[in-house]
């Protein structure tokens, strides 16, 4: 098969794509024949040498495709059938035109989500929800802050959010980018932390309030100012550390708001976590596709052989909502 490897760490130049052997699925496993893959940060990191794959994983980037099934590895106890369309979150491998992943970790694509669109949700979905509803809680009625409006996690996240009934507020760094924010994606909030202080702006905005659940890409370069933001009993849920790992942190605010920080990775966990994740965006995600409460939001697709023009076009910032290879 065909599939991408990185020669060394660097930009997309470093990505090549080679003939290798077929993966063969495992105990528990399903083969999946790859229609499509979607690009994550986790990618970029990984080319850039910043995010080794965990043990036992591939090589090969790429954390989510769509797809149908191939073959089954033994004592696989989920009921899919052979050519099932289907998505699946993976630890790696997905640049590939064919992947071995648990079985747990894969689900049928939601109604009315066409196979190569679907590429674009499972990474997403099991990030946003994880964090948003299982870990920080998210209720109705409460203040979100979503930074990276735009990014793939940012436009799953606000409509999300909204569809729990949550007043949603967020950042990007364009005014296209924030007028997409309010207008296409529905929030209510949407600031330019380009020309504005956002937590200034935020509670300018939202009645002298800061927010409830912060949902935070950025990492140390705002951390600072994610901790003014809380309002009390907020909780601060680090997902990304594009601004860095090391940030001076004010301990006597975070006491007086009795707030919480947490940090979370989605690639590292368990099998059985996944597969919990799993379930649960097929249960409470998957209807809101089906129904149009959220709507995958896809800015560009390559084919394969333009793997380093799509990791180009990532890099430049340029893009609003998830971008795709073509398998």
């Amino acid at each position: 098969m065909k599939a991408v490897y990185i020669s060394e760490p660097g930009g997309p130049e470093v990505l090549e794509i080679r003939d290798v052997p077929a993966p063969v699925p495992g105990p528990g496993e399903v083969l999946i024949d790859v229609v499509a893959a979607g690009l994550n940060r986790a990618d970029v990191q990984q080319r850039r040498g910043f995010y080794p794959p965990p043990p036992g994983a591939s090589d090969i980037p790429g954390l989510e495709v769509s797809g149908r099934i191939a073959a089954f590895g033994p004592e696989v106890s989920k009921p899919f059938s052979v050519g099932d369309k289907v998505v699946a979150l993976l630890s790696g491998g997905g640049y590939a035109q064919q992947v071995a992943v648990p079985a747990e970790q894969v689900l049928r694509l939601p109604d009315g989500v066409d196979l190569v669109t679907a590429a674009s949700l499972p990474e997403v979905a099991a990030t946003v929800y994880s964090n948003l509803i299982m870990t920080a809680q998210l209720q109705a009625g409460e203040t979100v802050l979503i930074h990276g409006a735009t990014g793939g996690i940012g436009t799953m996240a606000i409509q999300l959010a909204k569809a729990y009934g949550a007043t949603v507020a967020t950042t990007a760094g364009t005014a296209e980018k924030v007028g997409t924010a309010s207008a296409f994606l529905g929030a209510d909030i949407a600031i330019n932390y380009a020309e504005e202080d956002f937590v200034e702006s935020l509670k300018a905005q939202n009645g002298g309030k800061g927010a409830d659940v912060i949902l935070d890409v950025v990492g140390a370069k705002y951390l600072r100012q994610n901790v003014e933001a809380l309002a009390d009993y907020g909780r601060l849920v680090v997902i990304g550390l594009q601004g860095g790992v090391k940030g001076e942190l004010d301990l006597g605010q975070l006491v007086s708001k009795r707030a919480a920080i947490i940090g979370t990775a989605l690639r590292p966990r368990p099998v059985a976590e996944k597969g919990v994740i799993m379930n649960a965006v097929r249960e409470s995600v998957w209807p809101m596709l089906a129904d149009g409460r959220i709507k995958p939001f896809v800015a560009k697709s390559f084919p394969l052989e333009q793997v380093r023009e799509a990791h180009e076009y990532f890099d430049s910032g340029e893009h609003m909502g998830k971008v795709l290879l073509l398998l």
